[in-house]
């Protein structure tokens, strides 16, 4: 029989202990710090912000030390946290086209007015180990140096137009509409997610969405489960101011700066729906440099436009409740992980259950032999 374990409590706070042990590591070896993770893992803070969505490094980072490195339990932690503060408002929407680009390409047009700005990104490296990594050689002087290069290279007060706005000029992309003020989009956040559900709300649900499973949707759509495979209309990463209203005041108060990576894909569309043949476009905002977070994204919420451009929904990334309901790795880790939390009593149900099975199942193979018998002799005798 099973039987709930004796001790329970003291068992939790031994597996504390010996967690805070294995987080920190070879004590010989120093402790890895919050400043270290934010400038150096970089991208995994970025990463942790944008599924927890909530916009702060410090506190990204502390969550990646806690959760020693693992992503899903690092956006759990800051999810968790963000939930406890209070919010006092709404900013006013960021405007992307005024960002203070670091990295800005196009792989729809070769010569965009500013140029293709490549930035720091893997794509033109060789993916090849560099063994001097293994060994730390900046002295003093070489990161003094490396300090005042980096805050050279990140003053940037260029701003570039939109390329998709040369399509809308020609009439190929269409536009939101201008003549009715917006309203204002919904918030998964305090409100439980509906179905259908509006374009604001599934981009809030992909923004903060599980990285992995999104760029796997997105591939399943460019290998023909959903037929979009677009251009890179223009991805770009920066610094945003972001601006509040006070009730108090009544005009915009600059809060402070956020880095953001921007991608817009378009798509050839045949018309449908009383839409002439033109281009459509996917949109994906991340906080961060968050590059194939942002282009996968573009690529689903394309995808999850099928109904309402009269296309047939007949993939796995162009079904509303299949992507919004599943994508949210918080949600999903809970449900996978509360299998491990005790289900005693549930299982001595079951238990008794196909117990109580198998013996009316034995119960009935014994009467269908017993039967089989009984006609066997029945078929002898009559042949005699």
């Amino acid at each position: 029989m099973y039987v709930a374990v004796k001790g329970g409590e003291k068992a939790i706070d031994a597996a504390h202990a010996l967690l805070a042990q294995k987080r920190r590591g070879n004590p010989a070896v120093p402790e890895v710090g919050i400043e270290q993770i934010t400038e150096q893992l970089s991208l995994a803070v970025d990463r942790v912000m944008a599924e927890g969505s909530l916009y702060a490094p410090e506190l990204a980072a502390l969550a990646v030390k806690q959760a020693r490195g693992d992503m899903v339990e690092a956006i759990f932690l800051l999810r968790a946290f963000r939930t406890t503060l209070t919010r006092f408002g709404s900013s006013l929407p960021v405007a992307t086209e005024t960002m203070q680009v670091q990295r800005r390409i196009s792989a729809a047009y070769k010569d965009i007015p500013g140029g293709q700005v490549l930035g720091p990104t893997f794509d033109y490296t060789h993916r090849l180990l560099d063994a001097s990594l293994l060994t730390p050689s900046a002295t003093t002087e070489d990161v003094s140096a490396m300090a005042q290069e980096q805050a050279h290279a990140t003053v940037n007060n260029v701003t570039y137009p939109k390329v998709m706005g040369f399509l809308e000029q020609e009439g190929l992309l269409p536009q939101a509409s201008n003549t009715e003020p917006p309203a204002a989009p919904e918030d998964i956040t305090r409100n439980p997610l509906t179905l259908p559900a509006g374009r604001d709300v599934r981009l809030q649900n992909l923004a903060r969405s599980d990285e992995g499973l999104l760029l796997a949707l997105a591939y399943s759509t460019q290998r023909g489960f959903g037929s979009t495979h677009p251009f890179a209309g223009e991805i770009r990463m920066g610094t945003v101011e972001v601006s509040f209203v006070p009730e108090e005041l009544g005009f915009p108060v600059v809060l402070g700066e956020m880095f953001l990576t921007e991608c817009e894909t378009v798509n050839k569309f045949h018309g449908g729906a009383g839409i002439e043949p033109c281009f459509t476009r996917g949109y994906g905002l991340a906080f961060g440099e968050n590059e194939r977070k942002a282009l996968s994204m573009a690529l689903v919420d394309r995808a999850l436009q099928a109904p309402e451009l009269g296309e047939a929904v007949m993939a796995p990334a162009q079904d509303q409740e299949f992507v919004l309901y599943h994508s949210d790795n918080v949600e999903a880790s809970g449900f996978v992980q509360h299998l491990k939390l005790p289900h005693y009593v549930d299982f001595q149900a079951e238990l008794g259950l196909v117990r109580g099975m198998r013996e009316a199942f034995a119960r009935h193979q014994a009467s269908a032999q017993a039967t089989t018998q009984a006609n066997a002799a029945t078929g002898t005798e009559e042949g005699i």
